[in-house]
């Protein structure tokens, strides 16, 4: 084997080892996008509650009885 086939090889070999690794980081990135959408969508939902929370409604205000003087 002559070292032009040789080098040829060496260089097939790391291309193929780079596209692995490519397709992994690829598969890596997919799953931490979606676990960053589903953490912000979770936010999302936690911001609302809080929101929710804090201002005071019609029923809640509507279910107290009367202060005792009256």
């Amino acid at each position: 084997m002559n070292t032009i086939e040789h080098r040829l090889m060496e260089l097939e070999a790391k291309v193929a080892f780079q596209d692995e690794t490519i397709d992994i980081l690829n598969d890596e990135l997919k799953a931490h996008q979606q676990q960053l959408a589903k953490m912000k969508r979770q936010t999302e939902l936690l911001a609302e509650k809080l929101k929710e929370s804090q201002q005071p409604s019609l029923m809640s205000q509507m279910q107290e009885p009367p202060p005792p003087h009256y």
